[in-house]
């Protein structure tokens, strides 16, 4: 590299990857603006020499590709009528990637004696994704069981 009158180091690289590199050494987390591409920020942490860094964006870059090779994310949403006391076991015992997102109270039906029982909807997704690299995923046993209940509901 060459000097100049000051002493100070050209080093003659773009000035626009440099701010993730910077970033990095002031406080060890990789930030990257979405303008950005990370194969440039690669090509800047390879030249100076950052193995951390490097190994942190080659690490995106290939969760990117994997995402964007697996297409869209779909979603699989399921409907659930339950009671109050069966709520929170319900909730409690969903697995194999299902995951709660909404509950609609729709009143009660249902009376016991002197109490009525109040009733709701509790809508769960789940990623439709069962293939990984072409692979088919087959649902766990547990999953299997409470997918034969549901469809009882």
């Amino acid at each position: 590299t060459q000097q100049d009158e000051t002493g100070a180091y050209l080093i003659d690289r773009d000035p626009t990857y440099f701010g993730p590199i910077l970033n990095y050494l002031r406080h060890g987390k990789l930030i990257i603006n979405k303008e950005l591409a990370e194969e440039g920020v690669l090509e800047e942490a390879e030249f100076y020499n950052i193995a951390s860094l490097v190994r942190l964006v080659k690490e995106r870059i290939r969760d990117n590709e994997n995402r964007t090779s697996q297409g869209p994310v779909k979603h699989v949403y399921r409907v659930l009528q339950c009671q109050e006391e069966e709520l929170t076991q319900m909730v409690s015992t969903m697995s194999d990637g299902w995951k709660f997102e909404q509950l609609i109270s729709i009143g009660s039906s249902y009376n016991y004696g002197n109490e009525d029982q109040a009733e709701f909807l509790c809508v769960v997704s789940r990623e439709l994704n069962n293939s990984t690299n072409g692979i088919v995923k087959e649902p766990s046993e547990k999953a299997k069981i409470l997918q034969e209940r549901g469809s009882r509901m």
